[in-house]
């Protein structure tokens, strides 16, 4: 469960105490990531090469602390429909993850970089897709403006830190894909479902948070 203290933290916009979880710099690229979808696909084939990607954990300053996701317009070519954070494939003017989590989180959704305070990284993540993910975690300080590109993003809502930090809604799901069962985590709140790599980086976050 989140703290009371921690809980203060963060709807004052203080990272100090999420910074004390979380790793200090970004990893080294080439990624060799701690964690993915392999973890609970162990026979899943592995990519040698895995393209770099970076996203934020956007976590809102407000007394019950909240995280901000964006559901993917139905016409992407990936990810169509999808849950996910503010985020994507690391272009090659991206000096760091850091700069790309920024940039595409002021694309997709309109918040400026000044009203992101940096907690720090959680462990690349791996997906069956041949991605490695750079989570940033960052609390949005008040008086951000959502302004979601309609190409991109289809709705932004958020879901209490509270809700995802509860193992009792952590669920472990199967699917079929290409051609394989697939186990994987998923979170349900109303009428959203959170799955796949989104879900699989909000657990090593969970974790990080409740664990001491």
């Amino acid at each position: 469960m989140l703290t009371s203290e921690l809980a203060a933290q963060i709807a004052s916009a203080d990272v100090s105490g999420l910074g004390e979880r979380l790793h200090a710099t970004a990893p080294v690229i080439p990624l060799k990531p701690a964690g993915g979808d392999h973890d609970l696909n162990p026979s899943m084939p592995r990519h040698r090469i895995l393209s770099p990607a970076a996203v934020l954990v956007p976590i809102i300053a407000k007394e019950e602390p909240a995280i901000l996701f964006t559901r993917r317009t139905p016409h992407l070519a990936r990810h169509a429909g999808q849950v996910s954070f503010p985020g994507g494939r690391m272009d090659e003017s991206d000096v760091t993850a850091l700069s790309a989590a920024l940039r595409e989180t002021q694309e997709e959704t309109g918040i400026a970089p000044q009203h992101i305070r940096i907690a720090g990284f959680l462990d690349p993540y791996e997906t069956g897709s041949g991605f490695a993910i750079i989570p940033v975690v960052g609390v949005l300080t008040p008086g951000f403006e959502l302004l979601p590109d309609p190409n991109e993003v289809a709705e932004v809502f958020e879901v209490p830190l509270a809700f995802l930090l509860a193992r009792k809604n952590r669920q472990r799901q199967q699917m079929e894909w290409q051609g394989r069962l697939r186990e994987f985590y998923a979170f349900t709140y109303g009428d959203h479902y959170i799955w796949g790599a989104t879900a699989g980086i909000l657990v090593n976050f969970a974790d990080r948070l409740t664990v001491r």
